[in-house]
């Protein structure tokens, strides 16, 4: 379709750094891709800089440059005229949060309640609109260019959680709210290092595995904060007073969300981003449902439990025709996994339990 203006990184910067030039640096290393991220107000510098502590750099050559640009939604009207395609809600859910266009080589998402845009495509990765009061927006894309940046080089992508104890690395994934993030932390509290809480990327290496993790803070429910001595003191003195008289099972059903300071909760130099995968856990147990059973299964036999730990790459992947990501097929998965053990736990949910089994087979 053609515009009145091109969708061209002529027109996108020159209009964007008149407006609102990105004047403050952060440099980024997430394992080894190198990541400068320009932004045109103080107060995005230094959250994004106290967000992403433990992975600060020097400045230097980047892989990824994004450029961050504080506006209102008035101010990016011109974008109106792109023909928006919706982005239909996930399965369970009604809402439309998200609409596209794909002009050129360049995709753009709006997001519909905030009026945050995103362009992004060849060497362009740029935000724009109300990004203050938008932070985790920010950090998500910031995120999401790493993740393609990942799986262009080779890399799967899998739905879990990642730790790594004593050197060797454990991916937690399981079917919709079986606690893998609740599990990863169980495990800190037994000295592992965390890698990633909702993602990971898995590279073949040699005979074995690597998994990468994503630089996002675990965020967890009130239920999993209580019942962690390590992590009381990020609810809120109202929040524990408010939910005080709750059952466990209600804390479990809360959707209210907090951040987990990792390096504050646990320690320093607690969160890493690579390491050697030796093993996926797969959570398919019930609340209340026997006791735990821990097994260890083959992918090409049980591929019924893959889309457990299979992601779609969603909206924000949209590759050049070099991107070397192979295709996401259960048969590929298999592939990949049988390259490390693969363990099954059913029966009741019971997170020391499982951490007590994670910790002996990482131990072996």
């Amino acid at each position: 379709m053609n515009y009145p203006y091109r969708i061209s990184e002529n027109h996108i910067l020159k209009q964007l750094r008149e407006n609102c030039p990105a004047e403050y640096r952060i440099n980024l290393r997430f394992g080894d891709c190198r990541i400068e991220v320009a932004v045109s107000e103080k107060a995005i510098d230094q959250g994004l800089k106290a967000y992403f502590k433990p992975f600060a750099d020097v400045p230097g050559k980047a892989d990824i440059r994004i450029s961050v640009h504080e506006t209102s939604p008035e101010q990016l009207k011109f974008f109106d005229e792109l023909d928006f395609q919706i982005k239909e809600p996930d399965p369970g859910k009604s809402k439309i949060k998200e609409e596209y266009a794909d002009v050129e080589q360049y995709r753009i998402v709006r997001k519909r309640l905030t009026g945050m845009v995103f362009v992004f495509g060849r060497d362009i990765h740029v935000v724009a609109g109300p990004c203050l009061c938008n932070l985790n927006q920010v950090v998500n894309f910031i995120n999401n260019r790493y993740i393609e940046w990942k799986l262009c080089r080779g890399c799967l992508l899998g739905h879990a959680a990642g730790v790594m104890f004593k050197g060797k690395g454990l991916a937690l994934a399981g079917f919709s709210g079986a606690g893998k993030s609740t599990l990863a932390l169980h495990l800190m509290n037994r000295g592992a290092v965390f890698v990633s809480n909702d993602r990971l990327m898995i590279e073949k290496n040699g005979k074995g595995l690597l998994m990468h993790g994503v630089a996002k803070l675990p965020r967890i429910n009130p239920g999993t904060a209580l019942n962690n001595p390590n992590l009381t003191d990020i609810v809120p003195t109202e929040d524990k007073a408010r939910f005080s008289g709750l059952s466990g099972e209600e804390l479990w059903q809360l959707e209210h969300k907090y951040d987990v300071p990792v390096d504050e909760c646990f320690g320093a130099e607690r969160f890493v981003l690579s390491a050697q995968m030796q093993g996926l856990v797969i959570l398919n147990w019930q609340r209340g449902e026997g006791e735990i059973l821990v097994r260890e299964v083959d992918p090409s036999e049980r591929q019924d439990l893959l889309p457990a730990f299979m992601k779609s790459v969603g909206l924000f992947f949209s590759p050049d025709e070099k991107c070397a990501m192979p295709e996401p097929t259960i048969k590929n998965y298999a592939d990949y996994l049988s390259l490390c053990s693969v363990m099954e736990i059913t029966g009741m949910t019971d997170f020391e339990a499982a951490a007590d089994a994670c910790v002996s087979f990482l131990g072996k």
